[in-house]
């Protein structure tokens, strides 16, 4: 009895040391199953992935349907595989590290987090646009019939019905990563080496699925005003009411207390910085697609048939050689060339500034969000709370702007990128136009006078012929000049000459110019004036110191207007009959007008005029003896610039011998242009 009492003290002894033994093998034990259960399903994952792009993928695109949007369908599974793949890798690895291996996959997780981030966060914000697609094609009898014999063909064993049962896998799967971490750390003793690292990666992998739902959130927002964008005009009219109209008009009076200083605006020198490339790289993409658009115009103008050129006689020689080489040109290598422009450079250039259009309005809606934010933060400091919407609304200015700030580096990039490669491809092109044009030319130029001529004489010749050219030329001008009259002033209407008078009231008469052709303005502040019309001179430059472009007053408006189609204004001399010009035998009198009968007319001769003469700017009747009539543009001699009275408002003339008082303001002072040579006679 007595040696049989210590086997029982020992016995229960045992039994309590495995009551306390057991615990520790059960949460070891789930530890093991919870880590083979992350391997297992990972391995799973992958598998369905690679079905999912090399079987059902390969076999939707070797049925060509161009309903089908694989892209919009799949969008990167390509890139999530290959993470995928890398990361099971690493986790098979591990099973041979024994007390090390949670370590390892907590260290495995984190260096993948960045990669799964990228790759899942741009997965999931297409998720449902590709949920979109596969619903729209299970409306389409025909097109759902394609999807489910590629999904017996491929994948019998699964069941699937339709693709959204491989689709949703990547979304399950990066949001079970957090899950499977946490069993295994509830199972792993806060006193283990391991337990930190594991907490670690946990935190890590929830960060990552926060990060992507941020991602996501942004995404819509940005494809919600996208889309706003797009209404027609009825639906725009639709959506006004008062809300609306209260929130533009508060808008409206915040951005022009900024613009007056009276409100400080918001400053983010990061966006400021980023919107400010993106504007340049918008503009840029912008003006090369108009002077592009400009090139392809001219090329095609120059590509057009002129058959008259075939009934041109030409003589065998340089001229029918360098006719020859032209029409080869045009029928092969030009239109081959505009095709090669075409879709390198304005095809690409085009979808370049595509892409543009979303950023652009994004950028905009961003300046109404801040406004709204700033309205907002300011009534929520002076009240200190907002409502739900007012709330909302803030949200969504800091969403765009995460978006705008995080998103607008590699877009800038990317444009930067396109827009050098589409300058050097259109630079390319212009070399292999110039070697084909010069590899044609070759046989053509063997055949000319010059062909064999070394280069330095063959500049020679060339400066020669064009100096001879020059030469014949200006004989040509000057032979021109002398039988074509110059252009004169032209006479002026009733209405224009009161015009006149109140420009001469307001600027003087030196600053008086006169329209030589009509004139059709076609940019901002410009005029539209007829031939003849009279302008005073303001400023003989534009605001951009353009001296091509003169600021003008038109009796009214106020306007630019090109300066070579301005003349000093010279008011038309108005003959009497009988007046005939001035004679060869004139004398001294030449000045004076001739009364001779005009049945012997003599030959005339151009007359040298004094710089200045004073002429009648508009007509004047007199209305007592005292005074004498005037014809608009008729020469006076001024005896007096004053009458008796000394008042300047009237001065004493001479008109054809005639004397007499005239008011003085009817009387300008112009300017004499040089003779223009031979005339023809009357």
């Amino acid at each position: 009895m007595a040696s049989a009492e210590p086997d029982a003290e020992d016995a229960a002894e045992a039994e309590e040391a495995v009551y306390e033994v057991l615990p520790c093998d059960r949460m070891e034990l789930s530890q093991r199953l919870a880590v083979e259960e992350l391997i297992t399903t990972e391995a799973s994952y992958v598998h369905n992935i690679q079905l999912c792009v090399s079987d059902i993928r390969a076999h939707l695109q070797k049925k060509q349907l161009p309903e089908l949007d694989l892209e919009g369908l799949f969008s990167n599974t390509d890139d999530i595989l290959h993470v995928s793949r890398r990361f099971l890798q690493g986790l098979e690895a591990t099973a041979g590290s024994g007390q090390e291996q949670l370590l390892c996959i907590s260290t495995l997780f984190q260096e993948f987090k960045e990669e799964m981030e990228t790759v899942y966060k741009i997965y999931c914000a297409s998720y449902d646009h590709a949920l979109q697609l596969v619903e729209s094609y299970r409306r389409d009898p025909r097109l759902q019939e394609e999807i489910l014999d590629t999904l017996n063909a491929t994948v019998p064993h699964t069941g699937a019905s339709d693709l959204s049962f491989f689709l949703v896998m990547p979304v399950q799967r990066v949001t079970k990563y957090p899950l499977l971490l946490g069993k295994i750390l509830e199972n792993t003793p806060s006193s283990a080496s391991a337990h930190s690292a594991l907490e670690a990666a946990a935190r890590a992998m929830a960060q990552v699925n926060a990060n992507i739902n941020e991602y996501k959130r942004r995404r819509e927002v940005a494809t919600k005003y996208n889309k706003a964008e797009h209404l027609t005009l009825r639906d725009r009219l639709a959506r006004l009411n008062t809300h609306s109209i209260a929130k533009k008009t508060t808008r409206l009076s915040r951005l022009l207390m900024h613009e007056a200083g009276i409100v400080a605006k918001t400053e983010d020198k990061e966006y400021d910085d980023l919107e400010e490339k993106f504007q340049c790289v918008a503009s840029s993409v912008a003006t090369l697609k108009e002077n592009v658009a400009s090139y392809l115009g001219h090329l095609e103008a120059f590509l057009l048939p002129t058959p008259h050129q075939s009934d041109l006689q030409v003589a065998e020689g340089p001229a029918q050689q360098y006719r020859r080489l032209s029409e080869r040109l045009q029928s092969a290598v030009f239109p081959e060339f505009k095709q090669r422009v075409d879709r390198l450079v304005w095809q690409p250039l085009c979808s370049l500034s595509d892409m543009l259009e979303g950023p652009q309005q994004l950028v905009k809606k961003r300046l109404d969000k801040l406004l709204d934010y700033e309205e907002i933060q300011e009534r929520k400091s002076e009240m200190g709370s907002v409502s739900y919407d007012e709330e909302a609304a803030m949200n969504t200015y800091l969403a765009i702007n995460d978006l705008l700030v995080a998103e607008l580096p590699q877009f800038n990039q990317v444009a930067v990128q396109l827009l050098g490669q589409i300058l050097r491809s259109f630079s390319s092109l212009q070399l292999d136009l110039a070697a084909q044009v010069l590899h044609h030319a070759e046989k053509e130029l063997e055949q000319l006078p010059h062909g064999h001529m070394p280069l330095p004489s063959f500049w020679k010749v060339v400066e020669d012929s064009l100096q001879q050219s020059g030469a014949q030329l200006r004989a040509f001008c000057q032979a021109f000049e002398t039988v074509t009259p110059s252009p004169g002033a032209q006479p002026l209407t009733p209405a224009e000459e009161r015009k006149v008078l109140s420009l001469v009231s307001k600027h003087g008469p030196d600053k008086l110019y006169q329209v030589t052709s009509n004139i059709s303005g076609h940019k901002d502040l410009d005029l539209t004036l007829l031939r003849g019309q009279v302008v005073a001179l303001l400023q003989s430059a534009d605001t951009k110191g353009n001296t091509s472009r003169w600021l003008v007053d038109a009796g009214g408006p106020r306007g630019f207007v090109p300066a070579a189609k301005l003349r000093p204004y010279s008011p038309v001399q108005v003959q009497q009959p009988g007046m005939q010009l001035l004679t060869l035998d004139s004398g001294p009198e030449r000045r004076r007008h001739s009364y001779a009968s005009p049945e012997a007319p003599r030959p005339q001769v151009a007359t040298f005029t004094p710089t200045f003469q004073v002429v009648a700017g508009f007509s004047f009747a007199a209305r007592s003896p005292q005074e004498v009539t005037l014809q608009a543009g008729q020469p006076v001699v001024v005896l007096e610039p004053h009458d008796k009275k000394g008042s300047t408002e009237w001065s004493l003339v001479e008109v054809n011998g005639q004397r007499g008082y005239v008011p003085s303001s009817y009387l300008v002072t112009v300017p004499v242009q040089d003779p223009a040579g031979w005339s023809l006679p009357v």
